[in-house]
């Protein structure tokens, strides 16, 4: 595809739930009918990336396991009061085939809403997901070789955990600390045809596209499989999964990008084993239910290590944050977020403050009265970021110090960017209470004249003098959940 449109390297990406969306916004629900509105609804300034969640052939064997569950059924009576039939499409998750679904335009449906997206500087996003498909897929009839397998014993005293396709006894998909996923079968990490399929599938998705997020990373890692599956996967192979395959596939697509949703503290290692950024879920837990020197303590770790984390508030997995988080607090974990080095998710919907957390079996959703203001502040924060340039330079932690019995700077996160876009600062009180602080700015060019600090979210404006910057330090005092994001330049 020619204009393809080069990623930085610190994307802010966009989920949108292309079902949900398209059915809403456009409706004869595919991807060649969007109006250019609506394209630029879902690329606001300051985007780089939008990931179409949810746009490959889902499984009628799926869906028909999800209609006949009674606990899923009562899930989305309570997402959707009075949902039909109709309205459950399956899992996202639940692939049959990597081919963009027919519904939503097929391949040259996929194809119109990437140059839209180019057209606009953004690129786009899709899933893979390499644990498991559906167990309709072709693969599950053609290449038994490449699952785990039992034994019609394993099928017969474990039906719940192994499924018989008539020619073969394949395991249900599983992670090592729940039990078997009812609709979907599971690949074999250490199988070398598995390994190869997977190659040439992602290397066709990545003729589509300029990247994907890869569902559940870490199982297919090589001791993480093991643990798993034990002897049922065979040896375990010299190379790690992912190694293996993210190498080849750049050998025909060098510029993919591969992002992994991971957990169990395992960023480090897949960013190791060749993924471009990595979940931190560590982060979301931190700033949803621990403190401030929590959050502080885990932005501690490398600058380089950092960029390559996803930060997020929400996403098709986790509750709305309108929900989880109080209105100010919510605002400020967005400054925090947006601020960080890294690659920063935002999910559809949550500008305008939706809390209804929708299951990904769903292609309609309840009707929720938008939140304008909150979708201003969004916009205000990306266009703010995007503009001022600020993440073009380095990251630093700072310390905000208290005095005396004044111990509510303990509640602030601090930090800054310098670099040929200028000095940047954002300061976060994470906490419920009013909080004081002295911040020293340890900027040697700062020197001893006049500086203007300017608010990029609010156009305030505050003049200090460099030596004081850089001594006792900038004065802050910030209501509970309150926020400065400051351009300081010289007055």
């Amino acid at each position: 595809m020619t204009g393809r449109p080069e990623l930085p390297a610190q994307p802010v990406v966009y989920e949108v739930n292309t079902r949900v969306w398209l059915r809403e916004s456009v409706k004869t629900a595919t991807l060649a009918d969007v109006p250019a509105d609506l394209w630029d609804e879902i690329t606001p300034p300051g985007t780089d990336a939008v990931w179409l969640m949810g746009v490959w052939e889902r499984s009628p064997a799926g869906r028909a396991i999800a209609l006949a569950d009674p606990s899923l059924r009562t899930a989305f009576e309570s997402a959707l009061p009075g949902v039909s039939e109709q309205d459950i499409a399956g899992s996202a998750y639940c692939i049959r085939n990597y081919t963009v679904d027919e519904a939503l335009g097929g391949p040259e449906g996929l194809a119109v809403a990437r140059s839209e997206l180019a057209a606009r500087g953004v690129g786009l996003l899709l899933d893979y997901v390499p644990n498991h498909v559906a167990p309709d897929s072709p693969w599950a009839t053609e290449h038994p070789e490449y699952f785990v397998q039992g034994n019609a014993e394993d099928a017969r005293r474990d039906p719940a955990g192994f499924l018989d396709t008539g020619k073969a006894v394949l395991a249900r998909g599983r992670d090592p600390y729940f039990a078997p996923w009812p609709d979907v079968v599971q690949l074999n990490a250490f199988a070398p045809e598995l390994r190869r399929a997977t190659t040439d599938t992602l290397t066709e998705i990545g003729r589509q596209c300029d990247g994907v997020r890869c569902d559940m990373a870490m199982l297919l890692m090589n001791d993480v499989f093991a643990r798993t599956w034990g002897s049922r996967a065979g040896p375990v192979p010299d190379t790690d999964f992912w190694p293996e395959v993210i190498e080849a596939v750049h050998r025909t697509h060098p510029r993919m990008i591969f992002a992994a949703e991971a957990y169990w503290d395992l960023e480090w290692p897949l960013q190791q084993q060749g993924f471009d950024f990595c979940y931190d879920k560590r982060l979301y837990d931190r700033i949803l239910h621990e403190s401030a020197a929590s959050v502080r303590a885990h932005l501690g770790a490398g600058e380089d290590y950092q960029r390559r984390l996803v930060r997020f508030l929400e996403n098709h997995d986790e509750p709305r944050a309108a929900l989880t988080l109080a209105p100010d607090k919510e605002r400020a974990a967005a400054v925090l977020i947006a601020t960080l080095p890294g690659a920063t998710l935002w999910h559809e919907g949550q500008f305008t403050g939706r809390r209804v957390h929708l299951p990904v079996f769903l292609d309609r959703r309840p009707d929720e009265a938008p939140d304008l203001e909150l979708r201003t502040f969004h916009e205000r924060l990306l266009t703010a970021v995007h503009s001022s340039g600020m993440r073009s330079g380095s990251w630093q932690l700072l310390a905000a110090h208290g005095w005396g019995d004044n111990d509510s700077a303990d509640g602030l996160v601090t930090s800054c960017w310098t670099g040929p876009a200028g000095h940047f600062l954002t300061v976060v009180n994470l906490s419920g209470r009013q909080a004081q602080a002295r911040i020293p700015l340890n900027w040697p060019e700062l020197g001893t004249g006049a500086w203007e600090l300017t608010g990029l979210m609010d156009d305030s404006h505050y003049e200090r003098s460099g030596a004081d910057l850089q001594g006792s330090g900038l004065y802050v005092d910030l209501p509970p959940w309150g926020n400065h994001l400051l351009s300081v330049a010289a007055a």
